[in-house]
């Protein structure tokens, strides 16, 4: 079962962490672990499911 809300992810990173999911699964990992694994991946490469930056600018 899914821990947290992930109404903030794109499409594409939900199309990512299903697609990171499914290889774990294949690789003989539990559906849960392969879950956690997908959704920290993409947490990682695209950092989270923010959909702005933080409002600073940088000069």
């Amino acid at each position: 079962m899914s821990r947290g809300d992930k109404s903030a992810y794109t499409d594409k990173q939900k199309r990512k962490a299903e697609h990171i999911e499914d290889s774990e699964r294949e690789k003989g990992r539990s559906k849960e672990d392969a879950e956690r694994i997908a959704w920290a991946t993409v947490n990682k490469q695209d950092g989270g499911g923010k959909k702005s930056g933080s409002g600073r600018k940088s000069s």
